[in-house]
């Protein structure tokens, strides 16, 4: 059996993306949205988990901003996640497939910043142009964000759900 990717993750832009990875890579990925995402733990992650047949190659993955003090700190809390997290937000993954980032940014100069390489972008929106724009740019995306030191403003780790995806 292939083993399910749990992604829990606190909103709509997080859940547009990892959908388009599902139908790209065409791997079983369950996407949890939390949008009270302060209140995620493990007891609620094996809740939701159990409507699925475990496999022992199952994976968790955490999809969070850390633009929220002690943010970063609670999820590390919890055991056995793999913690795919942007720091201001997830647009700075965007940001990355066109540009590096090394100086702070706030989440609203980064999606101005993104807004300049896609046009159109809305949050918690991927039109397919977009989708396909950011496929072709995402090699890019993970060397510039590897470069950079995890956790910190500007980073972010969705390049470990990408590396895993690509080795499949």
């Amino acid at each position: 059996m292939k083993p399910n990717f749990f992604v829990f993750c606190e909103g709509e832009t997080e859940v547009a993306y990892v959908s388009h990875l599902r139908s790209q890579y065409r791997v079983p990925i369950q996407i949890i949205p939390r949008k009270s995402d302060s209140n995620i733990s493990s007891r609620y992650i094996d809740n939701c988990k159990r409507d699925y047949i475990e496999t022992e190659n199952d994976k968790t993955f955490l999809m969070y901003d850390l633009d929220v003090d002690g943010m970063l700190e609670h999820l590390q809390s919890i055991p056995n996640a793999v913690l795919l997290v942007s720091n201001p937000c997830i647009e700075l993954w965007y940001l990355l497939h066109f540009e590096e980032c090394h100086a702070e940014l706030t989440s609203n100069a980064c999606i101005k910043k993104l807004r300049r390489h896609l046009e159109h972008y809305t949050k918690g929106a991927l039109v397919l142009k977009d989708k396909q724009i950011l496929s072709d740019k995402t090699s890019n995306a993970s060397e510039r964000a590897k470069a950079l030191k995890s956790y910190t403003n500007p980073s972010t780790t969705i390049y470990k759900l990408i590396d895993l995806l690509e080795s499949l």
